[in-house]
């Protein structure tokens, strides 16, 4: 990707300087022409600083912080009631000192009053009790204290007594509580029924401060995810016996909440490709599913590290599959490496008894396709029916409905969709609060990737593109690169996230071809596993691998809701074969593929390069040399590029 360069300008100015002179004649182009992308400053900053790079790769001095966090909470599942407490250490990797620090509190978008963009119910949010740094309290701002704090929507900000210099770090320790909403962060988390809970967006969490923006503080409103930095995590959960606990992490205590009946079969589990049920529903309740507790409850300890999350799911009448999948090979030895898959389901939702294979299937497949080993001991897929319609996506987890009304390809969708996550964002780290389609997009593309896998057969990804068909060259559609929560409501926002996004990767893998898309994919993946990139990264990299100036496809399909519409205008005979007209009707540049069928039953390819776009042509000819007469031409016969009008696409002899 080059900088914006002035010769644009001087080459409009020319232009523009000879107007007077010739009176009311003016020059017209016959279409726009997509000019370079240009960096914001704040990402022009990082490049100059050597945080970042014009390859795409991470800078020589990029940087991120870290957080460590120790939680203790309580569950009480009669009053639906949170109450923990957590201690952070947070350490400024920064290059600048740091006068506050901000926090994310999710649970705050229940809150009365909160700007949101959907309804939510309204809890109170989270009541913050105590707060102190570094063993010194803070008080609410105003007060007079050296150490303040003050809520900001779905933030909370503290100002310190002292910044927090390059390479200290800092102790939060935070008190907090809240109801928890039967279907809360917009159907992300919850309860069910009475033996369901699902905790999610929990727990007050450091926000972002990368080398870009800045802190990030922009509200969750409902629709447009998250954004979050990585750590270390130590949770202990303390819920009644009786009630299983399965979440992000590492269960350190297996032994002192599980039977040893419960714990024999996950480890064989952990040995066999095929299904061991942990848990049925001859072993619900106390003594049988969990330990039992002189006080009634169990505390579960989980600890994970270089995660961006944790959440768990906390139930009593959930059976519990489990089985292991191949990840690939995670520490170059040679040799195969597995992770556990772990499935729970309730009785009222029977489509699940096949999920563990359509979780063993993806986590699988999506390490061979992104080039990048499963890194993580097990894969959790969780029935939420009652809470949640679809499915959303958190670290080693993921919260699925029932889909009891659904298909198993339905099932299996979602499936491969929310643990293709597992890779973006929680691997590569971008933010879903301003850029939905980074995350959702890719992970678009890569669930119609493992649809073409497991139900070969039929190319699932045209889905993807019928979807942003519909409104594509409408006034619902917004250009990919708004803001995520200012698209308009309804299909603009899920075309802008989901559909579009993915279906440029396919189109931008037809583009390249499918060796040089591997390389850029793989390379972008690895260079961001664990960090935060931004659109220009993700550009800059397709551009370096591939040795193409990208910014034209770039700027016409992110930065523009322009369509592509290429018509077969003439086909006719010439001296030297066969001269085939093409008409470019829309405004987005891309090569004219041609597929030229002869008398014979040859097929012969040409193609008009975007070149003759760019230079500003409506239409462009070729000539093909053929000795057999040509009875068929068609644009684009594989269906690789989004055209809205294929009706024109072909001409036949008559």
């Amino acid at each position: 990707m080059r900088r914006f360069v002035s010769t644009i300008f001087c080459s409009f100015a020319l232009l523009t300087a000879g107007l007077g002179q010739l009176g009311a004649q003016t020059f017209e182009r016959e279409r726009p022409i997509p000019y370079p992308v240009m960096y914001p400053d704040g990402y022009q900053r990082a490049l100059d600083r050597g945080t970042r790079s014009e390859t795409g790769a991470p800078g020589p001095n990029y940087w991120q912080q870290w957080s460590e966090y120790t939680i203790h909470a309580r569950l009480d599942v009669d009053a639906k009631r949170l109450d923990g407490t957590t201690k952070i250490v947070y350490h400024n990797r920064s290059p600048r000192p740091l006068p506050l620090v901000m926090l994310q509190l999710i649970q705050n978008h229940h809150a009365e009053g909160m700007v949101r963009n959907r309804p939510a119910e309204v809890t109170g949010g989270m009541h913050i009790s105590s707060i102190s740094v570094d063993g010194e309290a803070a008080v609410e701002v105003g007060r007079g204290n050296a150490i303040e704090y003050q809520f900001f929507g779905t933030s909370l900000m503290i100002r310190l007594a002292r910044a927090i210099q390059t390479g200290e770090s800092v102790v939060l320790d935070i008190d907090w509580e809240f109801t928890v909403p039967q279907h809360g962060a917009g159907g992300r988390m919850g309860w069910n029924s009475d033996n369901f809970f699902y905790l999610a967006y929990w727990y007050p969490q450091m926000a972002v401060f990368d080398d870009v923006v800045g802190w990030h503080t922009d509200d969750f409103l409902g629709s447009a995810e998250f954004y979050m930095g990585y750590g270390s995590y130590d949770v202990t959960l303390k819920v009644p016996e009786g009630w299983t606990v399965i979440g992000t992490g590492v269960l350190t205590n297996t032994d002192a909440v599980l039977p040893a009946t419960i714990v024999q079969r996950l480890d064989r589990a952990a040995s066999t490709d095929t299904v061991v049920h942990v848990l049925t529903p001859e072993d619900f309740g106390p003594g049988t599913a969990t330990r039992r507790s002189d006080s009634g409850y169990l505390s579960w300890n989980f600890v994970s590290d270089t995660v961006r999350d944790v959440a768990y799911s906390i139930s009593r009448e959930s059976r519990w599959d489990a089985t292991r999948t191949p990840v690939g090979d995670r520490d170059g030895d040679g040799e195969a490496d597995y992770a556990r898959i772990n499935t729970i389901w309730r009785e009222s939702a029977p489509r699940w008894a096949n999920g563990w294979r359509y979780a063993q299937h993806s986590i699988d497949f999506l390490s061979r396709w992104t080039g990048l080993p499963y890194p993580w001991p097990h894969m959790t897929a969780v029935e939420g029916g009652g809470i949640i319609g679809g499915g959303m996506e958190y670290p080693m987890m993921t919260l699925i409905g029932d889909y009891n009304g659904a298909s198993d390809t339905a099932l299996y969708g979602v499936t491969v969709h929310e643990l293709a996550h597992m890779w973006v964002p929680m691997i590569v780290g971008n933010d879903e609060r301003r850029r939905a389609w980074m995350d959702e997009g890719t992970t678009s593309f890569n669930t119609s990737a493992g649809e073409n896998e497991f139900y070969p057969g039929q190319r699932w990804e045209l889905g993807n593109y019928q979807g942003y068909l519909q409104i594509a060259g409408t006034d619902y559609e917004g250009e990919l690169m708004r803001w995520s929560d200012s698209h308009n409501p309804g299909p603009a926002y899920g075309v802008a996230s989901y559909a579009k996004p993915a279906t440029l990767l396919w189109t931008l893998r037809g583009l390249l071809g499918e060796e040089t898309f591997r390389q850029a994919y793989h390379t972008y993946i690895r260079d961001w596993a664990y960090r935060h990139p931004k659109p220009w990264d993700f550009f800059n990299t397709f551009s370096r691998v591939s040795g193409q100036d990208l910014d034209w496809y770039w700027r016409t399909w992110y930065y523009e809701t322009w369509t592509l519409d290429q018509r077969v205008k003439d086909v006719r005979l010439v001296p030297e074969g066969i001269r085939v007209v093409v008409e470019d009707l829309g405004l987005a540049p891309m090569p004219a593929r041609l597929t030229l069928t002869t008398a014979d039953g040859q097929t012969i390819k040409a193609e008009i390069g975007v070149d003759a776009w760019l230079a500003g042509a409506r239409e462009a000819d070729i000539v093909v040399r053929t000795t057999s007469p040509v009875i068929k031409v068609e644009i684009d016969a594989e269906r690789v590029f989004p055209d809205t009008d294929r009706r024109n696409n072909v001409w036949e002899r008559t």
